[in-house]
Formats: C-alpha cells, structure tokens, sequence
C-alpha cells in the first residue's frame, strides 16, 4: 500500500469513527483528543495512527470499519503499518 493511498484511508477510518456514536466517546476518552483535535489533527499521519489504532483494538470494529468502507479488513492495519513506517500490532 502506497502512502497516500494509507493516508486517504485513515482519513476515511476517521470519518467512519466519528459517524459510530457507541465508539467516537471512548475513543476521545482513551486517547484524551477533544472533538477540536479531530478537526485540527485530521491530516497528521501519528494521529490518525491513533485512530487506526484504536480500531484495531477490536475485532469487531476492524470489520464494521473494512465494510463500510468497502476495503478488506487486511487494509486497516495495512494503513496502519504503512503511515507508522513499520510501527505495527496484530489486530487478530
């Protein structure tokens, strides 16, 4: 996966999360970003790393965000390896 091709879909995964009302508050509670953050730090590829992150936390979620986005799940810790330039955990 190409850089902007991770960047472009963390971006998306940002969006997906925001839209999910059951996980945007615990994600600003983990991570302690303000709804200010979202909008200010939206293009930084360290946070949306955190956001990528804090989907991979679960399963579920991993493939929740994958299907509304219309990628396979392999894609979101893909994005994530790709903009933390290795930096990688297992989602499974």
């Amino acid at each position: 996966m190409r850089q902007e091709t991770a960047h472009v879909l963390a971006i998306r995964a940002l969006a997906w999360l925001v839209s999910q009302e059951s996980l945007i508050d615990g994600f600003l509670a983990h991570t302690g970003a303000s709804q200010d953050d979202l909008r200010a730090q939206a293009g930084d590829p360290d946070f949306l790393c955190g956001v990528l992150d804090y989907i991979l936390l679960n399963d579920q979620w991993v493939l929740d965000c994958a299907a509304d986005l219309d990628v396979i799940p392999e894609d979101v810790p893909g994005a994530r390896m790709v903009l933390g330039r290795g930096d990688q955990r297992h989602w499974t």
